[in-house]
């Protein structure tokens, strides 16, 4: 019996792709508990793998030391910080309440006669400053404070999934760890990977997603890192209360792009409100510098890390959190990185064929 081409047998090749895409659906389901720790590990690995390198070499060349530091680094740098804040806020959630409570004794004073001068939004700014003050703080305590409860006390019942949040941590840490001290070979079968996909255009789609990850790392992640500090050095000098709390509050909403002024501005306003009107206005002006550091520190960063338009790495940092939520910081940025650089080769190809033609 005469064998029928592959070509031709259509029935045989879907279902071998319905095999193949079961099995991929499969294994995916199988590794669903593990693969939020594994795409944190492996975006961690990528965008630290130049420091632990150089931490290797500081070593002497051994693996098992460099990779030991590492994870010890990772662990007081990302987990500890993080489960200290969660603490502080649950441990700490009736004196919160209980500050916001007292916000209805203080008297909220006129706005200065400079603030009419600040461009753009100055008249605005005294206006909505004067109405604040007209109506008193009892009114604005009054209705704040069942927000604040209601969220405190949302965030508190939250604290029965910190030990699985902590185990989360915890298997980031030993995947890290493995791929740390196995990183050439898994960067090669990525590689090898890609290169059976695409050829070439596969290899160099696999080099520009970790260049990518490294883009987001360096311009993202050091610019919140940079501003939540600085931001935090700014509270805890003008004496404003629970300052660690909301140096880590301002570390999310750097990450989240939406930068310190929310937290920077109700700090100004809460030292005016004490009646310290020189250390108001010299934490305004630092909030100020702060709140602009990112414009002119994150494009170094970026452009340092891979050579990207920034618009794309903002729109993949942007629209990945807002889809997949923190690791879309860098799910996102990779995955458009991997497709402009595709479709700039694809269409690059019709002018070399235009060249071929012509040499014709």
């Amino acid at each position: 019996m005469r064998e029928v081409p592959l070509a031709r047998d259509v029935a045989r090749i879907v279902l071998v792709v319905l095999f193949i895409g079961l099995m991929i659906v499969s294994s995916l389901w199988i590794l669903q508990p593990f693969l939020g720790a594994l795409i944190w590990a492996t975006m961690i690995v990528v965008a630290t793998w130049p420091l632990m390198l150089k931490v290797q070499e500081a070593l002497g060349g051994r693996r098992g030391a460099a990779v030991t530091v590492m994870t010890l680094a990772m662990l007081f740098l990302l987990v500890a910080p993080l489960t200290v804040a969660i603490l502080t806020v649950i441990d700490r959630r009736d004196e919160i309440v209980n500050m916001v409570a007292t916000l209805s004794t203080l008297d909220v004073p006129p706005p200065p006669a400079w603030i009419q001068d600040v461009p753009l939004v100055g008249s605005r700014l005294a206006e909505e400053w004067q109405r604040l003050a007209t109506i008193g703080t009892e009114e604005l305590a009054t209705q704040a404070a069942p927000y604040i409860r209601q969220a405190l006390s949302w965030f508190a019942g939250q604290a029965g999934g910190l030990g699985l949040m902590v185990l989360h941590f915890i298997l980031t840490l030993v995947i890290a760890a493995i791929l740390y001290a196995n990183g050439e070979a898994a960067a090669n079968g990525v590689r090898r990977f890609g290169r059976r996909l695409a050829a070439d255009r596969g290899e160099n789609a696999v080099v520009l997603s970790g260049q990518a990850i490294r883009a987001v790392a360096l311009g993202v992640i050091v610019t919140a890192v940079v501003q939540s500090a600085a931001a935090g050095l700014g509270l805890a000098v003008a004496g404003i209360p629970y300052a660690a709390v909301l140096t880590t509050i301002i570390f999310v909403l750097c990450i989240a792009q939406i930068g310190p002024i929310l937290v920077l501005i109700p700090a100004v306003a809460w030292v005016y409100w004490s009646g310290d009107t020189l250390w108001g206005t010299l934490l305004l002006i630092y909030s100020v510098a702060v709140g602009l550091l990112d414009n002119v520190l994150r494009p170094i960063l970026i452009r340092r890390g891979a050579d990207l338009p920034l618009l794309l790495i903002f729109a993949g940092v942007i629209g990945g959190l807002i889809g997949f939520g923190v690791i879309g910081l860098f799910v996102g940025p990779t995955v458009l990185a991997v497709t402009y650089r595709l479709l700039e080769a694809w269409i690059a190809d019709i002018d070399r064929k235009d060249v071929g033609a012509e040499g014709v």
